[in-house]
């Protein structure tokens, strides 16, 4: 890493994480780790999920375990690096009395010498953390820190523009069936698209579920909504009213 430079280096991280498979881009950033940061043996990634923080991408075993470890604990540097929004490090974990328990198990489990934990976030959300371990005491210097958070930062965006291209693939999808369901209402009982739309929505309020349900029940059934048994009944709601 040293002999390239970062500007160039990095350009090259951030096209090479775009160009990959949705699935594929946390495993390489954790590879990546390994790859560019000197003082790095071992790399992970931890999402946060609805408050709850999963290992999604990890180099070898030692990451796994670490850092379920640490969930078990309920301490740690991945976990204090989520807390408090900053950079963690651990020059020599075994003295480090921060995270008392899992420091030592560590230490005498897994042969940790040194640790770095950086948060993934952009401007709006925060999603986890990037974790380097290392077997040597005092691995990670100052160059290995910048490099690592301009990987956090690359790997943040990509987590971010994933969940955006798959939050609008998935509002594309709901329109969709949205607009199929509108359609069986307005050809089965001559309503506008405004009324039938209405329907959906009223009995989506009314059954206390989703729109979105709703439409797929219709799509997937042809049984119209808010009606017990045929699919030519007439509505509970009266469709004209909206």
């Amino acid at each position: 890493m040293r002999a390239q430079d970062p500007g160039d280096r990095f350009a090259a991280v951030a096209r090479e994480l775009a160009d990959l498979p949705a699935g594929d881009v946390l495993d390489r950033v954790a590879e990546l780790a390994v790859e560019v940061i000197d003082g790095c043996d071992h790399a992970g990634v931890s999402l946060v999920h609805r408050g709850k923080i999963t290992t999604v991408a990890a180099t070898d075993e030692v990451v796994v375990t670490g850092d379920k470890q640490q969930y078990a604990f309920n301490e740690g540097p991945c976990l204090q690096s989520l807390g408090e929004h900053e950079t963690v490090s651990s020059p020599q974990l075994s003295t480090d009395d921060r995270w008392p328990r899992w420091a030592r198990w560590a230490t005498e489990h897994l042969g940790i010498g040194s640790i770095l934990c950086f948060q993934l976030f952009t401007s709006e959300h925060s999603y986890g953390t990037l974790n380097l371990y290392s077997d040597r005491v005092i691995a990670f210097d100052g160059h290995d820190e910048a490099v690592g958070l301009a990987l956090a930062a690359h790997t943040a965006v990509a987590i971010a523009a994933r969940q955006s291209i798959e939050g609008l693939s998935s509002a594309v999808r709901s329109r969709t069936v949205i607009g199929q369901a509108e359609g069986i209402l307005m050809e089965r009982y001559q309503l506008s698209a405004a009324q039938a739309f209405a329907v959906l929505v009223r009995v989506s309020r009314d059954e206390n579920r989703k729109l979105i349900r709703i439409a797929e029940e219709l799509v997937d059934t042809r049984k119209t909504p808010g009606t017990p048994n045929s699919s030519a009944s007439t509505p509970t709601v009266d469709p004209r009213t909206g």
